[in-house]
């Protein structure tokens, strides 16, 4: 197998971000190319920021150039730029040690790439810098040092460390969602059986992008640290489990995959698979179902968990690549930062009414309020869905970004920060909401598939005109408190955290008025 070429090293090099969205990086790629034969021109994953892409870097000399929105035109004067000893000139130009494998931010007073000095690009440090599958460049962000080859010679080490640093699990479908992840690798240890470790990367919430931009451009970060990971549990073999229609994720997963096999002896082969583009395949339990081929997926119930019965029968450690990118800073030996009970950064997409979606990292000491700066709202902040499909809605962004935080204010985890504005009825959300729990439940437990119904019902009855915000508290409680798995568990929060926060709209719609004025059958 050719070696994916590196971005990192002496001498000029054109980068060109290709992933996300937006489809006009290889046609970029391929002008750049065709423009010159001295210039290194290396195709990176994307950075996370919509509103830049598609985006060129030009390098020389530990100055970069950031050229975004950029045209086959620009690209090509841009190379020519370049092997004439120059920059471009662009209006984001950057100093840095001319072998930083870390992408060096603009200041934050450039306004068009503003957003990439929002927060601290620490996991995401590598986005938009090295070459996706290039183990070289990996290799010298590592001081040339795989995590998986030091976990060979003290797999121990690895978790104790984790352990020490009390690591969280980040994420939808991870197998420690907002808990310390150490717990249930003892247990897939201690339990009989060989263990497997999967990467599950099946999210079908569009607006949760952070591990589809972990693939696509820093897979061997996450493919490292689930290797070393395995050393940890002496599991046999890895699985990353992506969605059917992330065809690049899946793409640059096996490519990294490969890559690393190539590089050092294949003793725990890493296997990428797919599955349905439904958002209750990504669900722990239903991805291992997936996995195993079953047609019909519903969830399992618990306890026995996967760490003790997952995969075929094995224990199984499944964690996101949120998750195992964490676990590469912790084995790193960085400094997690963040509040001690939940060290490290967390990433968040930003969507909803925004100019375009953008991912960030915020230290967990951090609040949400900084995501503004990542973002354009027309109109003002109205209301925020902290926490995906079913997080809470708030008012009020100055939260901190820690699992604690999110969790004490009643809003969700799994890194989505969707802002609306005025004209958003909040009423209305919350049962779009309540529909897509009644539609999309796997079926398998009574509180889920019932209590969506229902849910759905007693909104229906706001709009005719009566308001029964008792019996909304004691359905959402019931589902929340005897769901099997967390789709139930967390399907009402959008309706409950409405109520709480914007009650007198509730109250209005039942008095046949929305305050936003956009609601038919009654009136502003």
């Amino acid at each position: 197998m050719a070696t994916p070429k590196g971005a990192i090293g002496n001498g000029p090099v054109v980068r060109v971000a290709i992933g996300g969205d937006h489809d006009a990086g290889p046609e970029l790629l391929r002008a750049a190319r065709d423009a010159t034969e001295d210039v290194r021109v290396v195709a990176v994953g994307p950075t996370g920021a919509d509103s830049l892409a598609p985006l060129v870097l030009a390098t020389q000399n530990g100055t970069t150039a950031f050229v975004p929105q950029c045209t086959v035109a620009n690209v090509t004067t841009i190379v020519e730029t370049l092997e004439n000893g120059s920059l471009p000139d662009t209006a984001a130009t950057v100093e840095h040690d001319p072998g930083a494998t870390s992408m060096p931010t603009p200041p934050a007073a450039i306004d068009t790439t503003a957003v990439l000095g929002v927060g601290s690009r620490r996991v995401l440090g590598g986005c938009g810098w090295r070459a996706p599958a290039s183990v070289a460049d990996y290799r010298v962000s590592r001081d040339d040092e795989l995590l998986a080859e030091r976990a060979i010679d003290d797999p121990d080490a690895v978790h104790e460390r984790v352990a020490d640093a009390a690591l969280r699990g980040r994420g939808r479908g991870d197998g420690s969602t907002d808990a310390p992840i150490s717990g249930v690798w003892t247990t897939a240890t201690e339990t009989d059986g060989k263990p497997v470790v999967v990467v599950n990367a099946n999210e079908a919430d569009d607006h949760a992008r952070a591990d589809r931009l972990l693939l696509e451009s820093a897979p061997l970060a996450v493919l490292d640290a689930a290797l070393a990971t395995a050393h940890a549990v002496d599991a046999t073999d890895v699985l990353v489990y992506t969605n059917d229609a992330e065809a690049l994720a899946r793409e640059r997963a096996q490519e990294a995959a490969d890559a690393l096999a190539a590089d050092r002896d294949p003793d725990i082969p890493i296997q990428v698979v797919a599955g349905p583009d439904a958002y209750t395949a990504g669900e722990m339990t239903m991805a291992l179902e997936a996995m195993e081929g079953n047609d019909r997926l519903e969830a399992r119930r618990r306890p026995p968990g996967p760490d003790q019965y997952g995969l075929y029968g094995r224990p199984t450690v499944i964690h996101t690549p949120r998750t195992f990118a964490q676990v590469g800073q912790a084995l790193a030996d960085n400094d997690l930062g963040g509040v001690p009970g939940d060290p490290g950064t967390r990433l968040f997409t930003v969507a909803g009414d925004v100019d375009a979606p953008a991912t960030i990292e915020l230290p967990t000491d951090a609040t949400l309020a900084d995501v503004r700066g990542a973002v354009a709202l027309d109109g003002g902040l109205k209301t925020a869905c902290v926490g995906g499909r079913f997080g809470g809605l708030t008012r009020d962004l100055d939260v901190p970004a820690s699992a604690a935080g999110l969790r004490g204010a009643r809003l969700g985890t799994n890194g989505v920060i969707e802002l609306f504005d005025e004209s958003t009825c909040t009423v209305a959300l919350a049962g779009q909401r309540a529909k897509l729990a009644r539609e999309e439940n796997c079926g398998r437990c009574v509180p889920c598939r019932e209590g969506s119904k229902q849910l759905v019902e007693l909104l229906r009855d706001v709009y005719d005109g009566e308001y029964q915000d008792g019996m909304l508290r004691e359905l959402a409680r019931t589902m929340r408190e005897t769901s099997t798995c967390e789709f139930g568990q967390e399907a009402s929060r959008p309706v409950t955290t409405a109520m709480e926060s914007f009650e007198p709209e509730f109250r209005a719609h039942a008095d046949g008025r929305c305050p936003s004025g956009s609601c038919d059958h009654v009136s502003s």
